[in-house]
C-alpha cells in the first residue's frame, strides 16, 4: 500500500504531460473571474446609493421634507416625537389663566417658554447680549424641551428608525393648579398622567422594549410626582406601574432612582449664537469681584433651627466680606437684578438646599462665574452628573452642614483659598457654562452643545447601553 506522501507525488507526476493545457485553462478562468469582479465593483459604486433617513428640522408641519444623508450627524441615534392629543400639552398652555390659583401664567410662558425679555438688565450685562436674557420661569423646561425637540436635527419622522421616543406631556403644568388648595382631590392631581400612560401604552412602539426607549421631560422636581398617600403632596405619576421604565428628565431627581435624570434649571441666559457664549464668558472672567462671598435667599421662619438663618447671620457678621440679597416676601420674584449683580460681584456664592435639595440659584450662580459653596451632596453632586465637572472640588467648595451648625466660619474656610486656586476654579465654572444654559434658537447653537444637546445625547447613550448584553442598572 502506498503512503499518502507517495500518492501525492505520483499524482503530480501523472499530470506532467498535461501541464501546458491545464495552466492555459486555469489562466483563462482566472481572467474571466477578474473581469467579472471588476464589472461588479464598478456597478456597485455607480448605482447603489446609501440609505436616506428622514429628519425634521422644523415643527410638525415639515412633512418630512428635510433629509439628512449623513448619518454621522446623529451618531447617537434619532428621536421620534409623539404627536399627542392637545389635551396633554397645547391645551394646557392655551388655558394658562388656570395654571395657578393666584393669577395668570400666560406672560410667564411667552417666547416658546423662555418668558418675557429681561430689559431691566440693560447696563448690567454687555449691550450685545440684552436680547439673550429673559425672565424665565424655573418650571418651564418641559415647554422649552418640546419646542427644541420639534426642531432637533436628529428628530426622525420614521418611527421604525428611531432609537428613542419622546413623550411631549407637560406633567408639571398639568399638576401645578391642583397643588395649592384642598378643594382638589388625589384623582384630580393624577388624571392627566393616568390618561397619558394609557395613551402611550396604546402606541405600537411602546411594545418594542416595554418603554425602555421612551423618555419625558417633567418640569418640576421629582417629589412633586411621588405622592405615596392620597392626602399627600403632588401626584403619584412616577409611582404608576406604567411609568416604571420611562426615563424622566427633571430639574431635581431622586438620587436612588435610575430612571430619574437631573437636568439644569432654566436660567435667564439663552444665547442666540456661540459668539454670545464667548462674549459672556469673557465678561464674567474679567469682572471685578469686590466681595468674598454672597448669599441670595430667604429664611424659613417656620423651620426650627433654620439653616438659612445661620447663613444669613454669618453673612451679616462677616465685616463686609459677604453680600446679602434677602429674598423674604416677593423681593426676588419681580425681575430684580440684585441677584445677578450679587453673583457677578462675588468670588463665592452660598448654595444651601432650597425647598428641596436643589434650587435654581445654583445655575444663576454658575453662569455668573461665581464659585458655588454646597452644604449637602444631593444639592448638585448626585444631581447633574451629565452637565457638571466630575471632580466637585475643581469647581466648587463643600462645607458639611453639621460643621456650620457647630459654628464653623464660612469666611474662614473661603479665605484659605489663594488667588490662583480661586482663578482655577472659576475657569472651570466658565468652561462649563455652555452645558448648563438653554439656547434661544429652536435649532440650537451651530457647532456648540448646550444643556438640551447634552441631555439628548445622554438619553440616547443610556438607551444604547441598555441594549448591550450584560447591561445592569
Amino acid at each position: 500500500m502506498l503512503q499518502p506522501e507517495l500518492d501525492r507525488k505520483n499524482s503530480f507526476t501523472s499530470l506532467k504531460p498535461h501541464l501546458p493545457r491545464t495552466w492555459l485553462i486555469f489562466l483563462i478562468l482566472f481572467l474571466q473571474l477578474l473581469l467579472l469582479l471588476s464589472t461588479r465593483n464598478f456597478h456597485t459604486s455607480t448605482v447603489i446609493q446609501p440609505p436616506v433617513v428622514a429628519t425634521v428640522h422644523g415643527g410638525d408641519n415639515n412633512n418630512g421634507k428635510n433629509k439628512d444623508n449623513n448619518n454621522n450627524k446623529c451618531p447617537y441615534g434619532k428621536i421620534y416625537v409623539y404627536t399627542m392629543p392637545p389635551f396633554f400639552n397645547k391645551e394646557l398652555l392655551e388655558n394658562c389663566d388656570e395654571l395657578n390659583p393666584w393669577g395668570s401664567r400666560c406672560n410667564t410662558y411667552l417666547n416658546n417658554g423662555l418668558g418675557p425679555t429681561a430689559t431691566w438688565l440693560a447696563g448690567i450685562i454687555p449691550a450685545s447680549l440684552v436680547d439673550a436674557w429673559f425672565w424665565t420661569d424655573q418650571f418651564a423646561s418641559e415647554i422649552m424641551y418640546h419646542n427644541r425637540m420639534l426642531n432637533y436635527p436628529c428628530r426622525t419622522l420614521d418611527a421604525e428608525s428611531a432609537t428613542a421616543f419622546y413623550i411631549p406631556f407637560y406633567a408639571g403644568l398639568a399638576v401645578g393648579k391642583y397643588l395649592w388648595t384642598e378643594k382638589y382631590t388625589a384623582e384630580d392631581r393624577d388624571r392627566h398622567c393616568r390618561m397619558m400612560v394609557k395613551w402611550v401604552h396604546e402606541q405600537p412602539y411602546w411594545k418594542k422594549s416595554d418603554g425602555w426607549d421612551h423618555f419625558i421631560t417633567m418640569g418640576r422636581i421629582t417629589w412633586d410626582f411621588r405622592r405615596s398617600k392620597d392626602d399627600g403632596w403632588g401626584s403619584r405619576c412616577i409611582y404608576l406601574p406604567s411609568m416604571r421604565n420611562i426615563t424622566r428628565l427633571l430639574i431635581e431627581r431622586n438620587s436612588w432612582d435610575y430612571f430619574d435624570v437631573g437636568v439644569p434649571y432654566p436660567t435667564g441666559f439663552h444665547p442666540t449664537s456661540p459668539s454670545d457664549i464667548v462674549t459672556w464668558q469673557d465678561f464674567v472672567r474679567t469682572r471685578s469681584r469686590t466681595t468674598l462671598f454672597c448669599f441670595a435667599g430667604a429664611t424659613r421662619g417656620l423651620i426650627k433651627n433654620d439653616f438659612r438663618g445661620l447663613l444669613l447671620n454669618q453673612c451679616y457678621n462677616s465685616s463686609g466680606s459677604c453680600r446679602v440679597v434677602d429674598c423674604g416676601g416677593s423681593r426676588c420674584s419681580n425681575g430684580t437684578s440684585l441677584i445677578l449683580e450679587s453673583f457677578l460681584g462675588s468670588d463665592f456664592c452660598l448654595q444651601p438646599r432650597g425647598d428641596s435639595f436643589t434650587r435654581r440659584s445654583i445655575f444663576d450662580c454658575l453662569i455668573a462665574g461665581s464659585i458655588p459653596v454646597f452644604f449637602w451632596n444631593r444639592t448638585a453632586y448626585t444631581q447633574y452628573e451629565w452637565f457638571l465637572p466630575t471632580q466637585p472640588e475643581s469647581y466648587s467648595v463643600f462645607i458639611d452642614k453639621k460643621d456650620i451648625i457647630n459654628g464653623k466660619s464660612i469666611k474662614g474656610v473661603l479665605e484659605n483659598f489663594n488667588k490662583d486656586e480661586v482663578t482655577k476654579m472659576r475657569e472651570m465654572v466658565i468652561e462649563y457654562i455652555p452645558r448648563i444654559v438653554y439656547a434661544k434658537p429652536l435649532e440650537g447653537l451651530e457647532g456648540m452643545k448646550d444643556a438640551f444637546d447634552v441631555a439628548m445625547e445622554g438619553v440616547l447613550n443610556r438607551i444604547k447601553e441598555q441594549e448591550q448584553e450584560g447591561f445592569k442598572w
